[in-house]
C-alpha cells in the first residue's frame, strides 16, 4: 500500500511549511473557527477528488471547524512526519498505514483514540480491522492509534476466454479454488505457448507472507517477550507451491518472475498467460488499459486450510500534540462514515473496512469484479508481521533477496529458510535490546 523512501530534506520543509503552525492553529479571536490540518496521501485522480470533495462537504456543513487539505506522498511521508513531530508542526489528522503507526505510537506522537471513538464508527468496522491499529503506546498498555478505513486483499485476475476455454471450475466468492485446484487449473491452461499463471516477484515479501496465512504460516513467533523468525511447514506451503508452478509444473511464465506487479499486464492482454494473482487495486489498470474486446474477470485467491490473508490498513490518526483532538475526531468520524468510505474505496480500488460501505451497491456490483473483491474482505486478519519491530529491515535486507533467489531457483527452500531465520534473527535482535 505504501512505498517508503528517504527523499531530500527540501521536501520535508515544503510539507512542514504547508502544514503551517502544526497541531491545528489556535483561534486568534473568540468565535473564530477551529482550524485543522489534514494530511492526505491520496494520489490517484479519483481518490484525490473524493478526498477533496468530502473535505469541502465538511467545511460547508461545519463553519466552526474548518479543515485544510494538505497533499502528502507515500514516498516520503514517514520521514516528513519524524521531522514534523520533532518540530511541533505535525498536522492534526494524519493519513498513513498501519505498519507505520507502531513506531509513532511507542514514541508518544499519536493520540490513543480508544476513548474518543464514536460508538457508530467503532461498531461499523470489524474487530479484525481494529486489531491492525492496536499497539503498545509510549506509556505502556494497548491503545488504538488510528481508524482503519481501506484494506487490500489478494485476488486472481483472469483472461475470461482462456478460463472458459479450459473447462475448469470457475471459482466464485465464497467458493475459491483450493491451492491444489489452482495448480491443476494453471497446468490445464498451459499449452501452445500460453502459460497458466504469472507470478511477478520483484517484491515478493508482502504477497507471500499474506498468502501464507492460508496455511497458518506467520513467519514470526514471540516467546518470553522476544520475537524470532519462524519458517516451518506452514510457512513453506505457499512458497513451495509457487516454486512448483515455476519449475515442476512449468505452468508459470518465467518471464514475469523479476517483474513488478503491473509489469506483466501487456503480456496478459496478449494472452501469454491466463491468470495473474495480484492485489485488488490492479483491477483499475486492467479496466483502464485493457484493449478493446479483451474480457477479464476477478477470481478469489486460493485457499489452503483456510482462506485467511494478512491485512494492512490505511488509517487516519490524530497527532498527540493537536490542540483540537475532539474536533479532529468529529471530522474523522464524518470522513469515514459508510457513504464516504464507499467513495474512498471506489477511488482507490481498495476495500472499505466499514460494513455499511461494503453493502453499498457500488461495492457489490459485478462490474470490474467489485463483488468478488469486496467479499474477500471477510478473510482479512491482522498481518502477523504488522507488530514486529524491525520488520522493514528484515524485509528489505533479508527476506526480499532470499525469496528472490529461491523463486529464481538459485537456492533451495531449506537454504532460503536458513537465511530468513538466521540472518533475520540477527536483524530483530538489534530491535529488542
Amino acid at each position: 500500500m505504501r512505498i517508503k523512501s528517504a527523499l531530500a530534506a527540501a521536501a520535508v520543509l515544503t510539507l512542514a511549511a504547508a502544514c503551517g503552525g502544526g497541531g491545528g492553529e489556535s483561534s486568534s479571536s473568540p468565535g473564530a473557527p477551529v482550524k485543522l490540518d489534514f494530511l492526505s496521501l491520496a494520489w490517484q485522480k479519483e481518490s484525490v477528488a473524493a478526498n477533496k470533495q468530502i473535505v469541502d462537504e465538511w467545511n460547508k456543513a461545519n463553519p466552526g471547524i474548518q479543515v485544510t487539505y494538505v497533499q502528502g506522498s507515500w514516498d516520503n511521508v514517514n520521514d516528513q512526519l519524524v521531522t514534523q513531530f520533532a518540530g511541533g508542526t505535525a498536522p492534526d489528522v494524519i493519513h498513513n498505514d498501519s505498519p507505520a503507526l507502531a513506531g509513532f505510537a511507542s514514541d508518544g506522537y499519536l493520540l490513543d483514540l480508544g476513548a474518543k471513538l464514536p460508538a457508530e464508527l467503532k461498531s461499523d468496522i470489524p474487530q479484525a480491522a481494529w486489531d491492525t491499529v492496536t499497539f503498545d503506546g509510549g506509556k505502556g498498555g494497548q491503545g488504538v492509534y488510528g481508524v482503519p478505513f481501506l484494506q487490500e486483499s489478494q485476488v486472481i485476475i483472469a483472461n475470461k476466454k482462456l478460463l472458459d476455454d479450459s473447462g475448469v471450475r470457475v471459482p466464485a466468492a465464497g467458493d475459491p479454488w483450493t491451492w491444489d485446484e489452482f495448480s491443476a487449473a494453471a497446468k490445464k491452461m498451459t499449452k501452445g505457448g500460453t502459460f497458466g499463471v504469472a507470478w511477478p516477484m520483484k517484491s515478493p515479501v508482502n504477497k507471500t507472507l499474506n498468502l501464507a496465512l492460508n496455511f497458518g504460516g506467520t513467519f514470526f513467533q514471540t516467546a518470553g517477550g522476544k520475537t524470532t523468525v519462524k519458517v516451518g511447514p506452514e510457512e513453506r506451503e505457499v512458497l513451495q507451491r509457487i516454486h512448483d508452478q515455476l519449475y515442476k509444473d512449468k505452468s508459470a511464465d518465467p518471464a514475469a518472475l523479476g517483474q513488478g506487479t503491473a509489469d506483466p499486464l501487456p503480456a496478459f492482454y496478449k494472452g501469454k498467460f491466463a491468470l495473474l494473482p495480484a492485489g485488488v487495486y490492479l483491477r483499475q489498470q486492467v479496466a483502464e488499459q485493457a484493449p478493446d474486446g479483451f474480457e477479464w474477470v476477478t477470481l478469489p485467491a486460493p485457499k489452503g486450510t483456510s482462506a485467511q490473508q494478512g491485512a494492512v490498513s490505511q488509517t487516519l490518526s490524530i497527532a498527540q500534540e493537536s490542540e483540537h483532538p475532539d474536533e479532529a475526531m468529529k471530522f474523522i468520524s464524518f470522513f469515514l462514515n459508510g457513504a464516504n468510505q464507499a467513495k474512498l474505496a471506489k477511488g482507490d480500488w481498495l476495500l472499505p473496512t466499514s460494513q455499511t460501505a461494503a453493502a453499498d451497491p457500488a461495492m457489490t456490483t459485478k462490474e470490474n469484479g467489485w463483488d468478488v473483491a469486496t467479499a474477500s474482505a471477510k478473510d482479512l486478519v491482522v498481518a502477523p508481521f504488522l507488530k514486529v519491530n524491525g520488520f522493514d529491515e528484515w524485509k528489505s535486507k533479508v527476506a526480499t533477496p532470499a525469496l528472490q533467489e529461491y523463486f529464481a531457483d538459485k537456492i533451495t527452500l531449506d537454504q532460503a529458510a536458513t537465511k530468513l531465520v538466521e540472518d533475520g534473527n540477527k536483524v530483530l535482535e538489534r530491535y529488542q535490546r
